[in-house]
């Protein structure tokens, strides 16, 4: 896919999923399970929608599990969500296979998530702490792009407060 093709569908992703909130979306896991994004409120959280079948995908899952290790006491959290019509089995021996240590979703192909639209694979949403969809991404994400904009997205969250607190704004 072209950089150009990407860069639309990057922009066609934030501007349409940053209105999604992550409380909205519950999906099944592995067992059947109905799981909710909710319940990494307070983290970071890492979407990203992938298939067995796809070959970018696959070159990107080493950078989401040494995110998912490194972090995953701390404040970021991975959640895959199979976006493929594929059995349980044939998925629990892949995710096995591959040694994916974070939490799967599944889900059927859709053209729009609660998240957003899902234009291609892999596709990676980023959902700030307070539940707020604040980044999209179609394309190879890396562990080291992830963590520099939510250390971005810190650092500016933090002035934000610090200019709050100076200026005397803070309400009880």
């Amino acid at each position: 896919m072209s950089k150009l093709m990407v860069g639309f569908f990057t922009i066609l992703l934030l501007g349409i999923g940053l209105q999604a909130r992550a409380v909205d979306y519950i999906l099944p896991d592995l067992d059947g399970q109905m799981q909710s994004l909710d319940q990494y409120k307070g983290k970071w959280l890492i979407v990203n929608y992938w298939a067995t079948w796809c070959g970018t995908c696959l070159k990107e899952l080493p950078d989401l599990i040494s995110l998912h290790e490194e972090h995953m006491d701390g404040d970021i959290v991975v959640v895959g969500i199979n976006f493929e019509t594929i059995s349980n089995e044939r998925l629990k021996t892949f995710v096995a296979k591959h040694s994916i240590p974070y939490t799967i979703l599944r889900t059927e192909p859709v053209p729009m998530t609660p998240l957003g639209p899902v234009p291609a694979l892999p596709a990676t949403y980023i959902i700030d702490p307070g539940g707020k969809t604040v980044a999209g991404e179609v394309g190879i994400v890396t562990q080291k792009n992830l963590e520099d904009y939510i250390e971005g997205r810190k650092v500016v969250s933090d002035s934000v407060t610090i200019k709050t607190q100076l200026n005397g704004d803070i309400k009880s």
